[in-house]
């Protein structure tokens, strides 16, 4: 017998900062974020640093200390800065975040305490899933420090870790209570972190935003060099439509199927996995776009121009669209083998609880929804990859060759 059916609304709401010079004192958004909900309250801080940016940025704590000092009225250190591994290591350790956690319960962080972290993607996860968890909710304060951060993941609303061999299998959906957005972090990363970072732009550019994947093809060669401002400019606007997809599509936290979001991303996945975090994250995403998008040619739902128009814009940002992962594989099916990174569709369907839900394109900034592929087509997609890079190389090695000559 039915008892009752308990309806509850729970409004969310973060502010979303792109402010330059985060720490500098002078500059008041950071304090003025935590402060806006109870103004006359002095709130604790725990800084939790990604270690990559402690190394970029070696006066990052002293920055932040003194940036606590200049705004006491509002702010205090709970601790000293904690320097967590960056990267995927953050994820697939287990121990780290149990430390975290640990220390926020020793330190007597409250549900009105912030946990204020500065890093990576991977780091901004980890250590949100560590204060989602303490108290079933402390506060946390983002500020990415990446591409890939600033532009996708940093403003979203998911937290998580690797576990069993797999991605993101523990976590949450904890939105932050502010996120802020300093471009000067861009500064400090490798050229190989900014072309990662870019590719999950080129994501919600192609199943949102056609005028935006006009703005990345057009621009992709200061893109691929690093050039500060067109990377800004990429992530304010890949930022918005991210933002504007979590509040407008109407299942912020993913209770249905359809995940339009993780375009590309079954593949991405598997692969890094299999490579064991060789391919970062965006580099791996940027494989996974390609491949599905000459799948959606190849099955008659988008055109050769489309697909064409994605790979090459990918290469021109600076990706590599294959891998020799993409080739291993494993007793089964047909032929007496499958390849390894199929296994990606089974774990992507199980992770979204049952039915296989995949996002293709029908044309740029235009997708639809599947719930079955064909492998066959996904091995043809693979190998058009393989071949399309044994092409490049070649041109490039014959190019080289001729410079020697001459």
């Amino acid at each position: 017998m039915l008892l009752h059916v308990q309806r509850i609304a729970v409004p969310f709401e973060y502010p979303v900062y792109l402010t330059d010079g985060v720490f500098s004192p002078e500059n008041g958004d950071l304090a003025s974020a935590i402060a806006s909900k109870e103004p006359r309250r002095r709130h604790r801080v725990l800084p939790v640093i990604d270690g990559g940016v402690a190394a970029a940025w070696p006066s990052l704590a002293e920055d932040i200390a003194r940036y606590v000092g200049a705004h006491a009225d509002r702010l205090a250190l709970a601790a000293d800065p904690i320097v967590v591994p960056g990267g995927e290591a953050a994820k697939n350790d287990a121990a780290a975040t149990a430390a975290l956690q640990a220390t926020l319960d020793a330190l007597g962080m409250d549900r009105q305490s912030f946990v204020m972290i500065v890093g990576g993607g991977a780091v901004l996860d980890m250590a949100g899933y560590a204060a989602a968890t303490v108290h079933r909710g402390v506060r946390v304060v983002r500020v990415p420090t990446t591409v890939l951060a600033q532009a996708d993941s940093g403003v979203g609303v998911k937290n998580g870790v690797n576990a069993f061999g797999k991605k993101n299998l523990l976590g949450t959906f904890a939105p932050p209570f502010a996120v802020m957005i300093d471009p000067r972090f861009l500064e400090t990363l490798p050229l190989r972190d900014k072309v990662a970072g870019m590719a999950e732009a080129v994501k919600v550019a192609l199943i949102r935003d056609a005028r935006l994947f006009s703005w990345l093809s057009e621009r992709a060669p200061a893109l691929a060099s690093g050039a500060l401002a067109p990377l800004a400019e990429l992530v304010r606007r890949s930022a918005e439509i991210h933002l504007q997809h979590i509040a407008t599509a109407g299942d912020p936290f993913e209770l249905g199927s359809a995940r339009p979001l993780d375009f590309g991303h079954w593949a991405a996945h598997k692969l890094e996995s299999l490579t064991r975090h060789r391919l970062r994250h965006g580099e791996a995403v940027a494989i996974g776009i390609a491949i599905d998008t000459l799948y959606a040619e190849l099955a008659g739902l988008c055109s050769e121009a489309t697909s064409a128009a994605v790979v090459s814009t990918l290469e021109a940002l600076g990706f590599a669209l294959w891998d020799d992962a993409l080739a291993l594989a494993r007793p089964g099916g047909e032929r007496g083998e499958r390849l390894c990174v199929l296994d990606g569709l089974d774990e992507f369907r199980e992770h979204l609880g049952g039915e296989l839900t995949v996002t293709l394109l029908e044309d740029v900034g235009r997708a639809r929804e599947v719930h079955a592929m064909d492998e066959r087509h996904i091995v043809a997609a693979i190998a058009r990859l393989r071949e399309r890079a044994g092409r490049r190389g070649a041109l490039a090695a014959a190019g080289a060759a001729g410079a020697a000559r001459s």
